[in-house]
């Protein structure tokens, strides 16, 4: 059986040691799933590298969370779901409201940030091949071509962290306590 080790900046391959500084200085702690990505030092580059990509997109940080948060959930994520519910808070100021909807995969009150989870979950579950219909609700709630492929550039970013998170049993951080979710 593979053994996956949670990596610090003093474990982490030498590339990989450089990022772990990083957030440990930036966050003031090394969120779990970065210890188990260091064991592949390309594996933790690109997910910080997508990362600021998909933060860069035409989505507002709420409707970036929104997205990262619904395909989490949908995915089962324990971890990525605690991450995204405090970072929808603390940095997106979304409502309690709705960061609760999302993770229980209801549906939330706002119609455009609702299709917007809709989307992503059809995205994640149809695998990208969403049907006419949830294109146009997308489409009706004023999103376009360069949102759609947003989502999937966050869904990308999402597949990466929850299935890494599911193969190393990734623990949820003590910093992230007051946001675990346990998956249905």
């Amino acid at each position: 059986m593979i053994e996956f080790k949670l990596h610090d900046a003093s474990s982490a391959p030498e590339q990989s040691r450089p990022l772990l500084e990083a957030a440990q200085d930036g966050m003031g702690f090394i969120p779990n799933l970065y210890g188990h990505l260091a064991a592949a030092p390309s594996a933790l580059e690109a997910y910080l590298d997508v990362s600021r990509h998909f933060e860069s997109s035409s989505l507002s940080k709420i409707e970036q969370q929104i997205v990262l948060l619904a395909a989490s959930v949908q995915n089962r994520c324990e971890f990525c779901v605690a991450a995204h519910s405090m970072l929808a808070e603390k940095v997106a100021q979304a409502p309690k409201e709705v960061i609760e909807a999302l993770r229980r995969g209801g549906d939330i009150d706002d119609l455009r940030l609702s299709a917007l989870a809709e989307f992503t979950r059809d995205v994640v579950v149809q695998r990208g091949w969403v049907a006419d219909e949830a294109l146009d609700r997308f489409a009706k709630a004023g999103y376009g071509p360069q949102q759609a492929v947003e989502v999937v550039l966050g869904v990308s970013l999402k597949t990466l962290s929850n299935y890494v998170n599911h193969l190393a049993g990734t623990q949820t951080n003590p910093e992230l306590a007051d946001y675990a979710w346990q998956k249905p």
